[in-house]
């Protein structure tokens, strides 16, 4: 036969209505008493919330293994904790697994209906700023790169730079009446004049070309003939 275990559980002083908080840790306080004259063995704790009209599971809870045994006649206080995630109200079910003989038994702590509240929200809660902090953030970086993909960026305008005007390396300067220097003068006309200067000095004043051999000799004959 299963040894007589009884078992109660009870939210702690701090919670006298009973409340559980939403997405933070919750807390009872269970009371286990073997009262049996036979070895005991406290295997685990474990709980699951309902809900209140059908008694449809909707989440098991956190299951915590102890594996004490369970002195007769004493009574042995247990903590349990445990999270919810679903607000509103709902039917919370406790209870401890034990063996006797290797045979393992079940005996329910605790169920009843209880109400699921929000926490208390504070602007100085640590954790909602971090959340709000990453959000605006996230929320930064998109806007940002949204506006960089599908906004278009106006082009930068060249500055108009006007070409620099190279000086002279030398001026041309004159060296007298009708002369220049003769670094300015193509080299193909030094060679002309040249020429000309060894054949008489004689060249033509209108297109620049030597005169022959046979034109100076004729000029000199007149020259001649006009001094006679």
């Amino acid at each position: 036969p299963e040894p007589e275990v009884v078992v109660s559980a009870s939210f702690p002083e701090t919670n006298v209505f009973g409340h559980v908080v939403n997405g933070e840790k919750n807390s009872l306080v269970l009371s286990v008493e073997n009262k049996s004259d036979r070895n005991v063995t406290l295997i685990r704790v474990a709980g699951s919330v309902h809900h209140p009209e059908t008694n449809v599971l909707v989440k098991n809870l956190t299951s915590m293994p102890y594996n004490v045994p369970l002195i007769e006649g004493v009574n042995l206080q247990l903590p349990y904790a445990f999270y919810s995630e679903y607000p509103g109200d709902l039917r919370l079910n406790v209870w401890v697994e034990h063996s006797t003989d290797e045979s393992k038994y079940r005996v329910s702590a605790y169920d009843s209906v209880v109400t699921v509240v929000e926490p208390n929200l504070s602007i100085f809660d640590f954790k909602l700023v971090s959340t709000y902090l990453m959000v605006a953030a996230l929320l930064g970086g998109l806007s940002y790169f949204a506006y960089l993909t599908f906004v278009p960026q106006p082009k930068k305008r060249s500055k108009k730079t006007t070409p620099a005007v190279s000086a002279p390396v030398g001026a041309v300067t004159a060296t007298g009446a009708g002369g220049y220097q003769e670094e300015w003068i193509p080299e193909h006309h030094l060679k002309k004049t040249r020429v000309s200067k060894k054949a008489g000095g004689f060249t033509s004043g209108t297109s620049g070309d030597e005169l022959s051999g046979g034109e100076i000799s004729q000029i000199e004959g007149k020259r001649r003939k006009g001094k006679k």
